[in-house]
């Protein structure tokens, strides 16, 4: 077993540090509100670190989930980050949903310091946090992949390294532009259901076992008819990864013309109060009935 330290502790990370925990790793953990660390560490056994440096220390791996860019290089930079902590040899392993362009700094300065750094940015949501069945899609030197893997298993369903540094970021951004066009789509048909006077559940039932079928389908239809929305990633959050996409493509010259619609679209459920409504909140721009 090994010796590691989980930074942040939200929705997320609280969850994956402790399957860390239960698969029996030492784990230490730091959170910007430390109350939350206490709490973690008294639940699961592990402890609970006052800064990302002193987290790190002694760390053979250092996983990371946080909010962005910005979030991200607090807790690795500085005098207090985790990166002062890290000894040559180890490994950083970053969840967090951010730009290539922050991978690809904080990649060049692990490697000046002789660390490790695969970014792997994760699908699945809360849930798939909670049970240990995320998808994590991974960038990053082969070495340290297959080093960091064993690790990771403790919470995937599936992990896999798509090729070097930053391709972990970029494989999270095609499952974001495929995720916004996907629940789009299922608002409109269920809101052109009850504008038609169908049984939107009836209607999901039968269209669910053929191609219109999906994950959001199967797992969202029934709170987007009844208008729960507290049930995974929050639109704000959604907003941040859209925007990270039409960055990058207009970088690499990818057309995204549904994801910049969408985005806006998003940006209309902001309007509305729902900012930390989970992404089926789409579906509030166009039913009346909710």
């Amino acid at each position: 077993m090994a010796q590691l330290a989980f930074l942040g502790l939200g929705v997320m990370g609280y969850p994956m540090a402790g399957h860390l925990k239960a698969a029996g790793h030492d784990v230490v953990v730091y959170n910007r509100t430390a109350a939350k660390a206490e709490a973690w560490a008294e639940e699961h056994g592990g402890r609970a670190a006052p800064t990302p440096r002193a987290a790190a220390e002694g760390a053979e791996f250092v996983m990371a989930c946080v909010g962005n860019d910005d979030d991200l290089r607090a807790i690795c930079l500085g005098e207090s980050g985790a990166f002062a902590g890290l000894a040559a040899g180890s490994c950083f392993v970053d969840h967090t949903t951010v730009s290539a362009k922050v991978t690809a700094e904080l990649y060049g300065r692990a490697k000046e310091i002789g660390v490790g750094f695969v970014d792997a940015p994760v699908s699945g949501g809360q849930a798939g946090a909670e049970n240990g069945v995320l998808s994590v899609m991974c960038g990053g030197d082969l070495a340290e992949y297959a080093r960091a893997e064993p690790i990771m298993a403790a919470y995937a369903r599936i992990c896999r390294r798509i090729g070097d540094s930053g391709a972990g970021q970029m494989t999270k951004m095609c499952n974001q532009i495929a995720i916004a066009g996907l629940v789009q789509g299922l608002s409109e048909a269920l809101s052109f259901a009850m504008a038609a006077g169908l049984d939107g559940q009836d209607v999901v039932e039968v269209i669910s076992q053929g191609a219109a079928g999906s994950w959001q389908m199967s797992n969202r239809s029934d709170t987007m008819l009844a208008g729960q929305f507290e049930h995974g990633f929050a639109v704000d959050w959604m907003r941040k990864d859209l925007g990270i996409c039409l960055e990058t493509a207009d970088q690499i010259g990818a057309s995204l013309p549904v994801t910049a619609l969408v985005d806006q679209f998003y940006k209309d459920v902001q309007k509305m109060g729902g900012g930390r409504w989970d992404t089926s909140s789409l579906i509030t721009r166009l039913s009346q009935k909710l």
